[in-house]
């Protein structure tokens, strides 16, 4: 290949990409105006992890709750529109895959939508251990005084975190495929790797509160064991 023809491939896949992130972002786009119509349902499911004591949420300018609308939207527009998302991932990256390794492309898409959604159940399930614990350092003198922008943001974040979060078994048997990992060295770097998670898990999880990162590092270290076992069996 020549060096125009290779400049020629580089400018065509680029512009592949900008085509597939531009088809990506309209779906986001559409997604979450469909999750703006059902916004306040929404809103009212996310206010259930509140403590009795904390039901009611406040906002102090006028454009928090038209605010706190939009992050829920944008939320479900992202959360909706994984499959399309997984699915121009899939097609950007299937040309450069062998006939044998497009055969694991649909259970990894598959895999990988359902990681994401157990992710963010797994994130709405540790939204009320992370509020008891950091509204228990309310005192006299010292009261909480919720919004409904904060609290939205505060559980967004948390549940995209969790999902997002366990999309990495599939970076990593995806990794081992191409063969920049294999089961041998991360089984060697395990040690490591447990540190990386749990800092990671601090660094992602929003709250502040030890309850999320203990738990979000104790998922990602189940699926980092399972993924080791998924790389050992595709090497054989």
């Amino acid at each position: 290949m020549t060096e125009s023809q290779a400049m020629m491939s580089i400018l065509g896949h680029l512009e592949e990409l900008r085509r597939r992130l531009i088809q990506v972002v309209i779906a986001v786009l559409a997604a979450a105006v469909v999750g703006f119509i059902f916004s306040g349902s929404v809103l009212d499911l996310l206010r259930a992890p509140l403590p009795d004591a904390y039901e009611n949420l406040y906002f102090t300018n006028p454009a928090d709750a038209f605010s706190a609308q939009l992050k829920i939207a944008g939320f479900l527009g992202i959360a909706m529109a994984m499959p399309v998302i997984v699915f121009h991932v899939w097609r950007f990256v299937t040309p450069g895959l062998t006939a044998r390794e497009r055969r694991f492309v649909w259970p990894v898409m598959v895999a990988a939508i359902a990681l994401f959604a157990l992710g963010v159940v797994v994130g709405y399930i540790v939204i009320p251990y992370a509020l008891n614990f950091l509204l228990g350092f309310a005192r006299p003198g010292l009261e909480p005084l919720l919004t409904v922008d904060g609290y939205i943001g505060f559980v967004t974040t948390m549940m995209l975190a969790f999902g997002l979060v366990l999309e990495f078994p599939i970076v990593l048997i995806g990794l081992a495929r191409v063969g920049i990992l294999n089961h041998r060295r991360l089984a060697a770097q395990r040690r490591w790797a447990i540190l990386a998670i749990m800092l990671f898990a601090i660094v992602l999880t929003p709250g502040g509160d030890p309850i999320s990162p203990l738990i979000l590092s104790g998922v990602m270290f189940v699926l980092f064991e399972g993924s080791l076992l998924v790389i050992r069996l595709i090497r054989r």
